[in-house]
């Protein structure tokens, strides 16, 4: 038997050459936080071409040729159109004419515009408020610094997301029983992705889980057939290309 029937893969012929068909999910707010922690902060522009750039970066992967199938990016809508109470400033903050608006708006822009990535956007909760960071609560509880200290950069804007995980859920599943691909490959860091992996996996799909390179709980590996993370903290400029 084979590499490729030991695996349990399909193979498509493209030429001379045998494929796997290979669609990439990513969750949108967790790729946004570890590329600004391993990469620093970049524009909207930037960060689009870093993130496609990324995704390619595993067709690459040397032991096996992929074909892309599709990238799906999962994210939330920005919230415009509405103020929040910040309690610091004892003001309403208008939420289309922040910066995190107008950048958001431009990323997604800039994706919609690169050859087979899909959006799956969903909504932010009406519950949307100013929390202070955890490191500055610890600080304030721990008498290191006082209320008078406080700054606006200590405190963070929360919108819980909705509908994200279960749009990579349900696209999991479809493309796993319409068996549109070989190989699924999902950039995440939480446990939530596992009863859609579970499922895949049954039905003889490899299921590749990228943390960029955050760790992930032990228990974890046995829901999934393989960990893979591409670019380290120093390699973006290296591989980031123009599309």
């Amino acid at each position: 038997m084979g590499k490729a029937e030991s695996w349990g893969l399909i193979f498509y012929n493209l030429g001379d050459e045998k494929m796997i068909r290979t669609a990439i999910l990513v969750d949108g707010g967790f790729y946004r936080k570890r590329a600004s922690y391993l990469w620093g902060h970049k524009t909207a522009e930037e960060r689009a071409n870093e993130l496609y750039t990324y995704c390619k970066a595993h067709l690459k992967d040397g032991h096996e040729e992929r074909h892309l199938y599709r990238i799906f990016y999962y994210d939330c809508e920005p919230i415009g159109r509405r103020s929040v109470y910040h309690p610091l400033t004892k003001k309403n903050v208008d939420l289309d004419k922040s910066d995190t608006y107008k950048w958001s708006n431009t990323f997604f822009e800039e994706l919609k515009r690169r050859r087979k990535v899909a959006l799956r956007l969903g909504t932010m909760s009406d519950q949307v408020h100013y929390n202070l960071k955890a490191s500055v609560t610890k600080a304030l509880l721990q008498n290191k610094i006082t209320i008078n200290d406080l700054t606006e950069r200590d405190f963070e804007f929360v919108a819980p997301q909705k509908g994200v995980d279960m749009r990579i859920g349900v696209d999991i599943a479809s493309m796993t029983f319409k068996k549109q691909v070989d190989q699924i490959i999902l950039i995440a860091g939480d446990s939530d992705f596992v009863p859609a992996a579970k499922l895949a996996r049954r039905e003889g799909i490899d299921f590749i889980l990228d943390p960029m390179w955050a760790d992930i709980r032990p228990d974890l590996f046995e829901h999934i057939d393989g960990l893979k993370s591409m670019w380290k903290k120093s390699e973006t400029k290296k591989h980031t290309e123009k599309e």
